[in-house]
């Protein structure tokens, strides 16, 4: 069973510069690759792993939903970067991911108690940017799985990060038996194939769909990328009418997974940020029991932070002001809580 989904889940690289110089956002390519387990290089073992991740970050909120859906909160530590880039001012310059837990966050004009130092690579970089140029990489994005021992980085790439910790629980160190622990893809040909298809459609048009919307500056683009996104919804909403649990029946799986961190974003933050203004999820009312259902399993909660998302995507903005709503028809991610509301 291979660690690397298909490359049909990533973007297009087809005349990028053209593209992007054209007003169309375009994400590139995580340029760390390697598996656990796959060579030897990087041996299953608990307690060996590391993850960098921001919180605000749904890719990497990927990767925590995977870590503590699978029980492996005590096996894979863990170093949460603040939600803002680093200003125009930094030294090092802007738009970095820094390991800065004094820094204030303007939505609670607090510190945010899940921010970290880096704690994982025995030098205390500030900057996730210098864990890459100890590689000799220019990359500087998050999240990146490391090797404590080995002191190198094995992934940066979130959709295997989920392969490999789905794959390897058990040997990494998972606190959960194998009957309590969600098989994230099983070994079944036929629902692979499944969940590979809404893999596919769910990354396209929604996961990085909202991006295409809210961060390109040509219309067209933001209208095609509008449109894809409310009617891959609209075909989720009709595909649970079945009376389904999840979106391959009554199990929970890596495309459940890798849906929930951009449907959990919508109606706080994408609605507005990403100017996906369609509709609320409590406008769709089985995706929106579907949310809620995923919000109650085990460790979900716990994986996200609806403020370091807040305050990560307006914090960004033009006036660096964070939006305090909604507050009805209940704040969020209290209404998350409430499967009832759905319709409201």
């Amino acid at each position: 069973m291979s660690d690397r989904p298909d490359r049909a889940t990533e973007e297009p690289q087809t005349d990028a510069e053209r593209r992007r110089a054209a007003g169309e956002f375009v994400r590139g390519r995580s340029g760390f690759r390697t598996a656990i387990g796959e060579d030897g290089d990087f041996p299953p073992e608990p307690g060996r792993y590391h993850l960098f991740v921001a919180l605000n970050c749904p890719w990497c909120h990927r990767v925590t939903l995977a870590r503590s859906c699978l029980g492996l909160e005590d096996a894979i530590s863990l170093d949460v970067a603040f939600p803002n880039r680093t200003l125009d001012d930094d030294p090092a310059g802007p738009g970095l991911w820094e390991f800065n837990p004094g820094r204030i966050a303007t939505l609670t004009g607090e510190t945010l108690p899940e921010c970290t130092t880096e704690r994982a690579t025995g030098q205390g970089y500030r900057l996730a940017k210098s864990i890459y140029e100890a590689e000799g990489s220019e990359e500087k994005s998050l999240p990146v799985l490391y090797d404590k021992v080995a002191r190198r980085m094995v992934s940066n790439e979130s959709a295997e990060i989920v392969r490999m910790f789905g794959r390897h629980a058990a040997a990494l160190g998972s606190a959960l038996p194998g009957d309590a622990r969600p098989d994230l893809y099983p070994d079944d040909a036929a629902l692979k194939a499944e969940i590979d298809r809404l893999n596919e459609t769910i990354y396209v048009t929604i996961n990085n769909g909202a991006y295409k919307a809210g961060f390109s500056s040509d219309q067209a683009v933001y209208a095609a990328a509008f449109t894809d996104y409310f009617a891959t919804l609209d075909a989720l909403e009709e595909r649970l009418a079945d009376g389904r649990a999840f979106l391959t029946g009554d199990r929970f799986t890596e495309a459940d997974l890798r849906l929930f961190p951009t449907l959990y974003r919508h109606d706080p933050v994408y609605f507005v940020r990403m100017k996906l203004n369609g509709a609320r999820m409590l406008d769709y009312q089985r995706l929106w029991r579907w949310l809620c259902r995923v919000y109650a399993l085990p460790g979900v909660a716990d994986a996200g932070s609806l403020v370091h998302c807040r305050q990560g995507y307006f914090g960004r903005s033009w006036n660096n002001v964070v939006p305090l709503g909604p507050e009805r028809p209940m704040p969020y991610p209290e209404a998350y809580r409430h499967p009832d509301l759905a319709g409201a």
